[in-house]
């Protein structure tokens, strides 16, 4: 499925807000799109098309994959990253061809989220794509506007594109890159997950059940059809300052010297359409989230029977973990809160329920901690631990303290805990 056809599928089930009316792309679109549940599509964002909260909902992630919400980690769990990868010779995204005087990233709609943004606008959905001495990465970053030619990435170690630059760096190469904006969502979905190196795009292709097809840039990456191909390479030694810059937790991330990505050529369709993805947003914290829950719905199956995993978004879809079990002897719970905190590092809390607990509705989860949990007895503490940097309660050394909760029945007495149910009434 492209890009378009997943936006014309969204307007024909009716789960597509349109604004007609012309909005900035500096603050405007962004409140819009914060104040908007669910894909909104703008027809005129300083004058360009553009969609935000593309994959905003878990619904909408659920209809990109063709499950439901609730077999969302079911098939990502399943999938394995060896789908087929075609290289073709030519791109609906060649229709136009900028390059020399006529690149100007100025002309995007390159937006302004908030009061206290870095530079002139983020690109937040920009798959950045990179190759070198035979290895490949595709991953999202979050790239800070300099000027019409330049911007400033944030690659974080010791993650692949980091890497890779830091290869090329030390032999004073320039490393070569695609930044891909507006891909069929599978693929920026995939481009998030936690794959085995250069698999990206096969993970995609498993994804989605059929090839990927990649087109050559002059520069020699591979990248897919998109709406927008930004063309370049991360200069070798420069840094400029970047941020500040809105992080999952929405609070400001701190600034730090990163390096630059000077863009030499832009491919884009006939009236391209602009992906841009709200910093704290939904669809941020869904991106960011998601993709680590069936590394930790693996992780606890191999210590008791996982029923499903779920990061929610009161804990950023990063920081807190919600894993139901169908718990089988006294201690399965807490077994499963280390396998949690070992596949996600990152995470904070943990809390493990049982069958009958809907993980989607908070309201049961704090039933589940209210009348299942005995503090001295059901409370893991595990301090002076590797946290998130993105955690802004965090220590300066980066290390923080964990909590895991067993809010599961105690077996010995598992009828004390039954939960009342209507009868069905006859008709």
């Amino acid at each position: 499925m492209s890009f378009r056809d997943f936006i014309d599928n969204l307007k024909a089930n009716g789960r597509l807000t349109e604004i007609a009316t012309s909005v900035s792309k500096d603050f405007e679109a962004p409140v819009i799109a914060h104040q908007t549940k669910g894909p909104v599509f703008f027809h005129d964002v300083s004058g360009s098309l553009a969609i935000m909260n593309l994959l905003g909902t878990r619904e909408e992630l659920g209809a990109m994959l063709g499950v439901s919400r609730d077999e969302i980690i079911q098939k990502l769990s399943d999938i394995t990253p060896n789908g087929t990868v075609k290289v073709v010779q030519d791109s609906p995204t060649k229709e136009v061809i900028l390059e020399g005087k006529d690149v100007d990233l100025t002309k995007l709609p390159i937006m302004k989220h908030f009061e206290k943004d870095g530079g002139a606008g983020y690109i937040t959905a920009g798959v950045v794509v990179s190759e070198y001495g035979g290895e490949m990465n595709a991953s999202i970053h979050r790239l800070m506007l300099i000027d019409k030619t330049r911007l400033a990435a944030r690659l974080v170690p010791p993650r692949h594109t980091f890497v890779l630059h830091k290869k090329a760096s030390e032999k004073g190469d320039k490393l070569p890159v695609a930044i891909v904006i507006g891909a069929d969502p599978v693929i920026t979905y995939a481009s998030t997950t936690r794959v085995a190196a250069s698999k990206e795009f096969e993970y995609a292709a498993a994804l989605r059940g059929a090839p990927v097809e990649l087109f050559e840039c002059k520069n020699g990456v591979h990248v897919p059809h998109a709406e927008y191909v930004l063309e370049g390479y991360i200069d070798p030694a420069e840094r400029v300052p970047e941020g500040p810059f809105v992080d999952i937790t929405g609070t400001y991330d701190h600034i730090r010297p990163e390096p630059v990505i000077y863009i030499t050529r832009i491919y884009h369709r006939k009236n391209p359409i602009y992906h841009g993805i709200l910093p704290g947003g939904a669809e941020h914290l869904l991106m960011m989230g998601v993709p680590y829950e069936p590394k930790i719905y693996k992780a606890v199956s191999e210590v008791t029977t996982v029923k499903n995993v779920v990061l929610p978004e009161g804990g950023c879809c990063y920081l807190h973990a919600v894993v139901q079990i169908k718990k089988q002897t006294e201690g399965d719970a807490k077994n499963a809160i280390m396998a949690a905190f070992a596949a996600h590092t990152s995470l904070k809390h943990v809390v493990v329920v049982d069958e009958d607990i809907d993980i989607f509705n908070p309201d049961d989860i704090e039933f589940a901690i209210a009348t299942r949990v005995k503090g001295d007895m059901d409370i893991l503490i595990v301090p002076n631990v590797r946290g998130s940097s993105l955690d802004p309660r965090g220590a300066p050394d980066g290390t923080t303290t964990k909590v895991g909760v067993d809010a599961t029945k105690v077996l010995a007495n598992k009828e004390d805990f039954e939960r009342a149910k209507f009868p069905v009434l006859k008709k």
